[in-house]
């Protein structure tokens, strides 16, 4: 009888924790006490499993504390629960390391798990310090040499980008198996070494290990990081060869891949041909249409996701906000955002910038400014996107007043925050605030200016008429000007009317780009301008020669006939209306 009563009690402990069925545990655990089983050690960690994997640590603890006997499997339990539960509770992390020394005290030597669990305890803790430690602790009690205290030491040399490091883990495991060689190519794939981990990809092979899942997973990744789609074409290759093409993971960095390299046709495709999607792979084929600016095919898709009743997370609806920005109609941006409020995604931080950005792309400054009202704590980005959206409508009082509001609040601005007000002042005329914001970039430590910084201030002061001290400006810079900086000092030249420094300028930029055909039309402008027709035909010339048919210029017109609407496309020189 207690044999049987045994069985069925250590089996439905198991079903309860793996199911994560608390009370259904505390009730499996009264019933243990009630038969006389408590003391069984076997039992007891069942119990606390339980507890710990349903996340209820105050009972862990207090079944950890009744035990006569810790073994090393009970140890284990509790810290690995506590590292798990460590997300949202910084305090767990500090009884991570409690217990730990509390093991050693007791002398319960750890074993391989108990270092894997400390080491994600360093990752969540973000101690680089406390993990070198650990590493140091577990070569001297001889773990080093092992494939999985390896692979959690090189995922948490990964997670702080210290390549050289992990790599140094690796080479000391001497028999690598499957999951070692993963981590290591993970390692480097993110950490953006694409070279790196195609290296470690071809070692691997050459030792045999043809690599699972999650290998293909990583390297299709620095494929992407690469940008090299003949690369990414060959792991395809090897991934049909291999039937990795029917998983969901692989199937989905596939069409990551296509997307990132520019192929989003290619992308489209490999997600038609999945037999299984889940949500990530909707993301990246919604969000590989968006980096395109097809802002309308990544709201077909979305559509198309809808009727799989596949339902879009904060990642999809955060891309298909910015895909509306490239959308000519803000049509379909408010049907985006009036579900977003429905579900109440509209308070996350991610959410709320990029309805503030598309809003602002597609013309509603109005909209953006309510999103950002809406906004209860905005955070660095929210309040960069609004300035740069004030600046984008020529609002430079508006964009001005956010930028001090933010400063009242204590927010340090970034490059791009500065970057935003700067703009705003050069497209405002506000030469003095201008000046001020310039000499904050200066006089912070933490933000160096950079040619777009000092690009607008060129414009600034050019606009202004002040072009000598755009001349000073742009000749005293401490860092290599770029082509959008002579661009903009050709600007202020045309402005105030100097065609000598225009073409000093010219020649410059035409030097960085020649096949550019924007910076002759500059120059080309500027000598029309002046009556200089035979400047004006000799650049003209150079175009021809130089640089590629350009494309042609094209305007949209949104007729709403509900419940749907229509855009109309008209491009340059067309005599008749075409459907978009």
């Amino acid at each position: 009888m207690s044999h049987v009563a045994y069985s069925l009690c250590s089996s439905a402990l198991k079903l309860s924790a793996k199911l994560g069925f608390v009370r259904a545990g505390k009730q499996l655990h009264g019933h243990v006490v009630k038969l006389g089983m408590y003391n069984l050690q076997s039992l007891q960690i069942q119990i606390l499993n339980v507890y710990v994997k349903c996340k209820d640590l105050n009972h862990a603890e207090k079944v950890f504390d009744e035990m006569r006997v810790r073994n090393v499997v009970a140890w284990n339990a509790l810290i690995t629960g506590f590292v798990n539960c460590s997300i949202n509770h910084e305090s767990n992390l500090y009884l991570v390391f409690c217990y730990f020394r509390r093991m050693l005290v007791e002398r319960a030597g750890p074993d391989d798990i108990t270092f894997n669990g400390l080491f994600r305890g360093c990752v969540e803790s973000k101690d680089v310090e406390i993990g070198r430690q650990l590493h140091c602790f577990a070569v001297k009690l001889g773990f080093g040499l092992s494939c999985f205290v390896g692979s959690g030491i090189v995922g948490l040399y990964a997670k702080f980008g210290l390549v050289e490091d992990a790599r140094c883990a690796f080479d000391c495991v001497l028999y690598k198996d499957q999951v070692l060689w993963n981590v290591m190519v993970n390692c480097y794939a993110s950490n953006s070494l694409a070279g790196r981990a195609f290296g470690v990809f071809n070692v691997m092979r050459l030792e045999s290990v043809k690599g699972d899942e999650f290998t293909f997973s990583s390297i299709l990744s620095a494929s992407s990081t690469w940008g090299s789609c003949e690369l990414g074409v060959q792991i395809h290759g090897s991934v049909v060869r291999q039937s990795f093409d029917f998983d969901v993971q692989v199937s989905s960095a596939l069409v990551d891949m296509y997307a990132k390299t520019g192929n989003i046709g290619d992308a489209h495709m490999a997600f038609n041909a999945m037999p299984i999607r889940n949500v990530v792979s909707w993301n990246s084929i919604i969000v590989g249409y968006g980096q395109h600016g097809q802002g309308s095919e990544a709201i077909k898709v979305l559509r198309e996701m809808f009727r799989e009743r596949f339902y879009p997370d904060e990642f999809t609806l955060a891309s298909i906000v910015s895909s509306c920005g490239n959308v000519p109609s803000a049509n379909e941006l408010m049907q985006v955002h009036a579900y977003m409020i429905k579900l109440g995604f509209h308070s996350f931080s991610s959410i709320a910038n990029a309805l503030i950005n598309a809003y602002s792309k597609c013309g509603s400054i109005a909209s953006a400014s309510r999103c950002f009202d809406l906004v209860t704590e905005p955070d660095l980005v929210t309040w960069t996107s609004v300035i740069c959206a004030y600046a984008f409508h020529g609002l430079a009082k508006e964009a001005t007043q956010i930028f001090d509001n933010m400063l009242t609040y204590g927010i340090r601005p970034d490059g791009i925050a500065f970057l935003g007000v700067l703009s705003a002042c050069s497209h405002g005329g506000l030469v003095k605030k201008g000046l001020q914001y310039f000499k904050l970039i200066t006089d912070d430590n933490q933000v160096f200016p950079d040619s777009m910084h000092y690009t607008c201030l060129i414009d600034l002061l050019g606009r202004a008429g002040l072009l000598d001290e755009a001349f000073i400006v742009l000749t005293s810079m401490p860092i290599k000007a770029d082509p959008n900086t002579f661009g903009a000092f050709i600007g202020a030249c045309k402005v105030n009317g100097n065609v000598g420094l225009a073409k000093w300028a010219a020649e410059k930029l035409f030097a960085l780009e020649p096949n550019k055909p924007v910076n002759y039309t500059l120059m080309s402008n500027i000598y029309s301008t002046e009556g200089h027709w035979a400047n004006v035909a000799r650049v003209r010339q150079m175009i021809r020669y130089n640089c590629d048919q350009k494309a042609p210029g094209c305007s949209w017109l949104e007729v709403l006939s509900p419940p749907t609407s229509v855009t109309y496309v008209y491009y340059a020189r067309d005599v008749a209306q075409g459907d978009d």
